[in-house]
């Protein structure tokens, strides 16, 4: 799907929601988008099978939340682009009535997600930065659709490592989670590596392109610190294709210079 460009978005940076949907072989992206992700596939090989998981992870997730554990509120954080099975379709395939908040700061998402969206009155894009809490707790689109007397699940998937450490991503969960209601539940998973040289190329090269949108690719202990307001459900912390594996999942990534790890749990009261 093309519309018309946003006043003043520069297609020649990339950015990571284009990158993203570029390797889900979307068409929402642009030359740089494809020409950066050409250049990560030779240092990251296997950085195609890892979007492919991320994206099956979030539908068994999404799922699992609203088929298992009754949630019928979401609000995703650094959403991307929308491509096949979005949340808000896999949430309503449950429960037609619930409820989804999507939060993204490209122009872009917020310009193609509105048209899409349009006749869904169950369902709304916000553009706002993700880490501005305060601001996206009492937007129009959160009041109108999220009722916090209920549970609600905040969903940050492949998303925290594009905030930089001096942003405090650590913060930013322990604040949403603040702000939910008893019985709420988070989503958290993010890039991570045992190679000092992957974190350090992948994070000097996404900062490069996307011109400061980015934050690093971390370690599994730092995932640990983002989920310490949660009590995790099983199996814990994984990386993301383990977590709740289905048989007809796509096959698990065959190099592992990197990987993207993470888990879901109730909001600690």
């Amino acid at each position: 799907m093309r519309v018309s460009l946003p006043y003043g978005v520069d297609v020649t940076v990339p950015s990571v929601a284009r990158m993203y949907d570029s390797l889900l072989g979307g068409k929402d992206n642009y030359p740089a988008d494809r020409a950066a992700c050409t250049e990560l596939l030779k240092q990251v090989p296997s950085m195609r099978e890892l979007a492919l998981n991320n994206r099956q992870f979030l539908r068994r997730v999404v799922h699992v939340l609203a088929a298992e554990y009754g949630i019928r509120q979401f609000i995703d954080h650094g959403s991307g682009l929308p491509t096949q099975d979005n949340v808000h379709e896999i949430a309503q395939r449950v429960d037609a009535a619930s409820r989804v908040v999507y939060i993204d700061n490209d122009p872009i998402v917020r310009t193609i997600g509105g048209v899409l969206l349009e006749s869904n009155e169950n369902t709304a894009v916000l553009q706002a930065d993700m880490r501005d809490t305060d601001a996206i707790f009492s937007s129009e689109p959160v009041d109108r659709l999220i009722d916090l007397n209920e549970p609600v699940a905040a969903l940050f998937v492949s998303v925290l490592h594009c905030i930089p450490d001096a942003s405090g991503p650590a913060d930013l969960i322990a604040r949403v989670a603040d702000r939910l209601p008893a019985g709420s539940m988070m989503v958290v998973c993010q890039l991570v590596s045992d190679s000092s040289q992957v974190r350090d190329f992948v994070t000097g090269f996404m900062d490069e392109q996307t011109q400061g949108h980015w934050g690093r690719v971390r370690e599994k202990r730092d995932v640990a610190a983002f989920c310490a307001p949660l009590d995790l459900v099983e199996p814990g912390l994984v990386e993301v294709s383990a977590w709740r594996a289905e048989k007809d999942d796509v096959p698990a990534q065959l190099s592992w210079e990197w990987e993207e790890y993470g888990g879901v749990g109730f909001v600690r009261r």
